[in-house]
């Protein structure tokens, strides 16, 4: 009798571990093509509306408006030391972060992909409005309460320093 109660254990925590390890099928199935094609849909209907004037959308996908082109001809990489004083809103207004006005240092390729394709448009000094598809931000995984998935992100930035 106490045999067939250890198997009995045994068989229970072998089937708990298995389904411990059961994959997150709504992740693996993620297709960002779809939400790609809304978000770009929903940006060009947020410009629209809101009057936003010379705003470009670049191949990869990113909007931008550059507001001042800054001087230099920094030539950009994964290691290019960046600093900015910016501001990111979610398309209905609500700031998420922002450096308050006190520019903050990051080395490009620790950005958001939007900011790794969007920075590079400008120089020293320059001031950029980049609008995201929330491939280029943070996709489809919520960050906390204030970013739900698949959220466009809405950034003005001001590059300060660029090493």
């Amino acid at each position: 009798m106490m045999l067939k109660f250890k198997y009995l254990i045994l068989l229970i925590c072998i089937v708990g571990c298995f389904a411990a390890c059961k994959k997150d099928e709504a992740f693996e199935t993620y297709d960002p093509a779809p939400q790609f094609t809304a978000d770009t849909t929903a940006i060009r209907a947020f410009i629209k509306a809101n009057n936003i004037q010379n705003v470009v959308k670049d191949q990869s996908g990113l909007f931008y408006q550059i507001i001042e082109p800054g001087n230099g001809s920094i030539s950009y990489s994964t290691n290019t030391r960046i600093t900015a004083d910016y501001e990111g809103k979610l398309l209905n207004g609500t700031i998420f972060d922002s450096s308050k006005g006190t520019p903050i240092t990051f080395l490009l390729g620790n950005v958001i992909a939007g900011w790794q394709i969007g920075i590079q448009k400008i120089q020293k000094g320059g001031k950029i409005r980049l609008i995201m598809p929330s491939l280029y931000g943070y996709g489809n995984v919520a960050q906390g309460a204030s970013i739900p998935a698949n959220s466009i992100l809405d950034f003005n930035i001001t590059l300060t320093e660029v090493q």
